[in-house]
């Protein structure tokens, strides 16, 4: 698990502060986006090289966790 590195970075200087996957440019709404529009995470990888597999899975797993935290 990539525990150790962040999954999402936001700084001024990159998009103007919009949340991106750590590395890249790539917002992490434009992930949210394609799932909500039915898209596949190999749609949306195919789409957006810069972004590997592994954070897109990390990101999904905080999220999920985060949503457990709520209901439990």
């Amino acid at each position: 698990m990539m525990s150790q590195s962040p999954i999402i970075t936001v700084s001024p200087d990159v998009m103007s502060g919009t949340p991106v996957f750590a590395g890249t440019r790539v917002p992490v709404q434009t992930l949210l986006d394609y799932l909500k529009a039915g898209e596949s995470i190999d749609d949306f990888l195919e789409g957006f090289p810069t972004v590997k597999r592994e954070i897109v899975i990390a990101f999904l797993e905080a999220a999920q966790a985060q949503i457990l935290k709520l209901v439990a």
